[in-house]
């Protein structure tokens, strides 16, 4: 007994110094990060720390929701992220269209590549249970098929922008944007007609949102709005990732400027300059250490056992990994910079994504038992 009662004291002792450590080693990068890059930037990492917390802290996402809707008829993760949305877009529409050279949204055109590309990420993060964020996230709280899904990501990311412009070229309508009073307006509509659809579709007894749902939806749209009004631009993933490839690639001496996209004035700017002086970046590598925080602040929450899947499996995780960063960049986004962002700052390219990405995540789920990822029904 008196055993027991040593060995539990030092266990809760060995736990508070473990949590104290992780906060200040928060506190101390972004510290860091303000004083010695400036204080937007140790802003904007702050801001992925906490999506990272947010989003792992309440095992919220993207991917599991939409699973949920499709598999049980759970509507209830789906109608917090139109919550989120929702309240970002009652601060974004407005504040884009009256500070148009300050605040930018998450626009892009409608054509045939990014449908496409919309299509094949909805498929692909029902495969390895991740959108951008949701692959960020799980790979920061050590889970296997985050971790190896995670390079394959980026690399595809980088290898989607280098040819973005070709496929661009293949057709597209110009961008369209709902702007101002009326902008907002419709987008809130469109959402409400979403979310009653979702509701009325969805099985009974499991339409209601749990607390933490309505507190995730909360802290996301805090924290979405803080990522546009501190970096002027909206909550984004995907290019934060190419990035990284790019900048690797640029440094073994491949000449990037053969791509019209890595040609550009902004990009070779981006592709020079600090991972720290990016924004996407800084709230990406925020995602993965907030993450990590959070599974190290729980008792075991690191220890994930690496799961006895077949080999197709595994070859499944990496060409979805690499197929999520490609057709992402090709759909101009995510669940997060096209769903979620475009949506809430007025891109009409954001609704049709969310269509396409959307049946895509029928092949998905049905493609995932073949794979070797789950037990057939």
């Amino acid at each position: 007994m008196m055993n027991t009662a040593i060995l539990e004291r030092q266990a809760a002792s060995g736990g508070i110094a473990r949590r104290s450590a992780l906060i200040l080693a928060a506190l101390a990068a972004v510290a860091a990060l303000a004083l010695f890059g400036g204080a937007r930037y140790g802003f904007m990492l702050a801001i992925g720390l906490g999506f990272g917390i947010a989003l792992e802290g309440l095992r919220f996402g993207f991917a599991g929701p939409w699973r949920a809707m499709i598999v049980r008829r759970e509507p209830a993760g789906i109608l917090a992220q139109l919550l989120a949305i929702a309240l970002v877009s009652i601060v974004a529409i407005p504040a884009i269209s009256s500070h148009p050279g300050e605040l930018t949204g998450a626009q892009a055109p409608i054509g045939f590549a990014m449908v496409g590309g919309a299509f094949v990420f909805g498929a692909a993060m029902q495969v390895v249970m991740g959108c951008g964020s949701g692959t960020l996230v799980n790979a920061g709280s050590g889970n296997p098929i985050g971790l190896l899904a995670l390079p394959f990501f980026a690399i595809g990311s980088f290898f989607g922008a280098y040819g973005l412009i070709w496929w661009t070229n293949l057709g597209a309508l110009p961008i369209l944007t709902l702007r101002g009073t009326s902008g907002l307006a419709v987008t809130l509509v469109l959402l409400g007609l979403v979310a009653a659809t979702v509701f009325f579709l969805g099985k009974r007894g499991s339409r209601s949102l749990p607390r933490r749902y309505i507190i995730a939806a909360l802290v996301l749209a805090a924290l979405a709005i803080a990522n546009l009004l501190v970096a002027g631009q909206p909550w984004g993933v995907v290019y934060g990732l190419g990035l990284w490839v790019a900048k690797g690639v640029n440094g073994m001496g491949f000449d990037l400027t053969q791509s019209a996209f890595y040609a550009a004035p902004g990009s070779i700017t981006r592709v020079k300059e600090s991972l720290l002086t990016d924004y996407t970046s800084l709230t990406d590598i925020g995602l993965i250490a907030g993450a990590f925080g959070v599974a190290a602040w729980r008792q075991g929450g690191l220890s994930q056992k690496l799961p006895s899947y077949p080999a197709r499996a595994w070859a499944a995780t990496i060409i979805a990994g690499f197929l999520l960063g490609y057709s992402s960049r090709l759909a101009f986004g995510c669940n997060v910079g096209a769903f979620f962002s475009g949506i809430s700052t007025g891109s009409l390219h954001g609704w049709v994504w969310f269509a396409a990405a959307f049946a895509g995540a029928y092949l998905g789920i049905w493609l995932r038992p073949r794979l070797g990822l789950e037990a057939r029904a």
